[in-house]
């Protein structure tokens, strides 16, 4: 489930012309692109969805929705560890990671084709 979470703005930057901020939601932090709000400042909360913020919040609503999720277990949904979810919906434990020397080998995309010449 995609959410439109809020999340307050902790620091602003422009990367490659577009403004860009680090949002904290509640504990899970995440950079959030600010091209619908070029004139947010850091401080102010924001509802974000999909990486975008859509829009201002103030404090008392963004803590009071995000209690909200909380209780109901969505901010784990949107912003926890997909592995460990899949894994509990199937009724398993997560795998562990193999050591590097046992992993096998490691598919690679080519870097690129070379012409073949007949």
């Amino acid at each position: 489930m995609c959410l439109a979470v809020p999340g307050r703005v902790t620091g602003i930057e422009e990367r490659d012309g577009t403004r860009m901020a680090r949002v904290d939601f509640g504990g899970v932090v995440k950079d959030v692109c600010l091209a619908y709000l070029p004139d947010v400042e850091a401080g102010e909360y924001v509802i974000v969805h999909v990486g975008f913020a859509l829009q201002r919040l103030d404090e008392e609503s963004a803590r009071a929705s995000l209690e909200l999720f909380e209780q109901l277990g969505l901010l784990d949904e949107e912003f926890g560890d997909a592995w460990e979810r899949a894994a509990a919906e199937a009724g398993q434990d997560r795998p562990k990671a193999a050591p590097a020397e046992t992993a096998g080998p490691r598919t690679e995309r080519p870097a690129a084709a070379k012409e073949v010449t007949r």
